[in-house]
């Protein structure tokens, strides 16, 4: 498979395939690429807060463009989703079609994604992970095999495992932690079947207050 460099990052596909930490520190943010990890003190950003590619101090400051900034905040919430460029542009399309907050609807869209469900709801670290879990197979909706992570859920939809899954060694240790997982609002977890329910669509007061939405917008609006 072909490598693609850009920037100093390497991309396989047109997906990112470097250091997850590299992109927090490029970014100037945490973006949670590696779960509870990144909230503990072996999270590099917290140990080496500055970006890549050489010492502050001999580095040479530039400010960064109105333009650069909306590019970072593109960034940073593609790469928190961990969503293709393409994939990306499709979602914001979808938003602008609803006559409320284009940004709030991207991000809303976002959270609906099975992956991110899958996250939300405690059966992975990070949404990385969430992702491969459910391109390999082993989540269900509506008793239905699932494999698309990109695949938008609905207020009434049942996600669980499939029950093969069920015997894998990394369904044990999920079912044993997942005490500790908060769950949003709008999602369900029974933690006895591991089985969960999307209680209603995300609304404004459940999506990330990191990310300027109106950022994002004014990125796609030139």
């Amino acid at each position: 498979m072909a490598v693609v460099r850009k920037g100093g990052e390497e991309y396989k596909m047109a997906r990112y395939t470097g250091p997850s930490c590299r992109l927090c520190r490029r970014l100037g943010d945490k973006l949670m690429l590696k779960g509870e990890r990144c909230s503990t003190p072996k999270c590099p950003v917290e140990k080496r807060n500055t970006p890549p590619g050489g010492r502050p101090t001999t580095r040479r400051r530039r400010g960064i463009s109105d333009r650069g900034l909306q590019l970072r905040e593109k960034q940073k919430v593609r790469f928190s989703y961990g969503v293709l460029e393409r994939q990306f542009r499709r979602f914001f399309a979808e938003a602008k079609k609803s006559p409320s907050a284009t940004g709030e609807n991207l991000l809303i869209l976002l959270e609906r994604r099975l992956d991110n469900v899958v996250y939300r709801l405690g059966f992975a670290d990070s949404r990385a992970q969430a992702r491969q879990i459910v391109g390999h197979g082993h989540i269900n909706i509506n008793d239905r095999k699932t494999d698309i992570p990109s695949c938008l859920v609905k207020s009434g939809d049942v996600i669980k495992w499939r029950e093969a899954s069920k015997k894998t060694e990394y369904y044990k240790r999920v079912a044993e932690e997942v005490e500790g997982k908060i769950i949003p609002n709008w999602l369900s977890l029974d933690k006895e079947s591991m089985t969960g329910k999307v209680l209603n669509l995300p609304g404004k007061d459940d999506i990330e207050a990191g990310f300027s939405q109106q950022a994002i917008v004014a990125y796609y609006s030139r």
